[in-house]
């Protein structure tokens, strides 16, 4: 019988265990030679924290807010595709389980259940849809108006993916979707990623994306998109403050620094290093958000003492799909709600307006001998 889990990496060892090998690689793995997958998750270790003390921390309040809709803790859930390889309920059980501990999830444009099918999992729950931009412009020009005519809360244009990185393990597994599932948001074989198409030797995501997806993207998709909807948009994808400051002229409401979890172009900066540039960059005019290599409670701390206002999460509700299903994505969450509560109070944070800058530092204080 495997172990009770006790920390997000234990529930990785289980899915490792019960997930086929080309489905557990394909949630699991980076670009290339996954040195940015490594140091999303190292990263976090350069920053040390340096608490307060006697600061009353009785009682711990956790609550935020993203694109102004209230959430119970500033961690999120990031929009990882095809969910329903990891379990049966996949999409539906993780938005169940992020309403019932109150918190957002960010339903991915690939996802194996449609907008409105988590939509109805989940009525009162914060939902967001990320979003591709298709080749066929009218195919995501029906993506948003169903986004909104469900009562999702946000547009998140993923912006990093013109085309998809090069990712070893899938183009060695041939990856492809299991022929009983498709992606649930579109009606033909084709853009469903069905196993009925066929997709070659290589990646078949790669070759999907290729065929699929407008890799001329530019700034003024963001002015087309914003006459699509009333729905605040999110540039999601970025690493540079002069991107960022661009993202702000074209009248983004928000952030999400991120690499994609590193599953794009190997060799970018691990995005917690890069948040403080940004951060200062918009100068406060929108909200700024990160994802990739968050593990622990302390790493939302120090995410949010560099400026960010929520963190999103991805692998870590995979594993816990796999482990239980909405259960284990529950307990996923709560695990990192406890650890980023007790990392609160240890470091004198009585609500999330107490996490500042002065709590981290990338180098520990020097003594001087002399």
């Amino acid at each position: 019988m495997f172990p009770r889990p006790v920390c997000i990496d234990d529930f990785e060892k289980y899915a490792k265990i019960v997930l086929q090998k080309s489905i557990y690689d394909y949630y699991r793995s980076g670009a290339n030679d996954q040195e940015t997958l490594a140091d999303n998750i190292a990263a976090f270790s350069r920053w040390k924290l340096y608490p307060r003390m006697l600061r009353n921390v009785a009682k711990v309040d956790l609550t935020t807010s993203v694109l102004g809709q209230r959430i119970s803790m500033p961690i999120c859930v990031s929009p990882t595709a095809m969910q329903c390889m990891a379990h049966v309920d996949g999409e539906i059980a993780t938005v169940r389980a992020c309403h019932s501990v109150g918190t957002g999830m960010m339903l991915s444009t690939w996802a194996t259940s449609s907008i409105e099918e988590v939509a109805q999992a989940a009525p009162e729950g914060t939902r967001w849809l990320q979003l591709y931009i298709y080749k066929d412009r009218e195919v995501t020009k029906q993506l948003v108006e169903r986004a909104e005519r469900n009562s999702y809360k946000g547009i998140f244009l993923t912006v990093d993916t013109p085309y998809l990185g090069n990712r070893f393990d899938d183009v060695r597994n041939r990856f492809q979707l299991p022929p009983h599932l498709r992606m649930k948001n579109f009606q033909t074989n084709d853009l469903a990623f069905s196993s009925e198409e066929g997709y070659g030797d290589n990646s078949g995501l790669a070759e999907y994306t290729a065929n699929a997806i407008d890799s001329s993207i530019n700034w003024k998709d963001i002015t087309w998109l914003k006459k699509l909807t009333t729905l605040p948009i999110v540039a999601k994808g970025i690493l540079r403050a002069d991107d960022a400051r661009e993202a702000v002229e074209y009248g983004v409401n928000g952030i999400l620094v991120s690499n994609h979890g590193a599953r794009q172009l190997d060799g970018v900066p691990a995005t917690i290093d890069v948040l403080p540039e940004i951060v200062e960059a918009v100068e406060g005019k929108v909200e700024v958000f990160l994802d990739g290599g968050v593990r622990k409670g302390t790493d939302v701390l120090k995410a949010l003492a560099l400026g960010a206002k929520a963190v999103f999460v991805g692998r870590p509700i995979i594993w816990g799909l796999a482990y239980q299903g909405e259960k284990g994505v529950k307990e996923v969450l709560e695990m990192l709600r406890e650890e980023f509560r007790l990392a609160m109070a240890l470091t004198g944070c009585r609500n999330v307006k107490d996490i500042d800058k002065t709590l981290v530092r990338t180098n520990p204080l020097v003594v001087s001998k002399i």
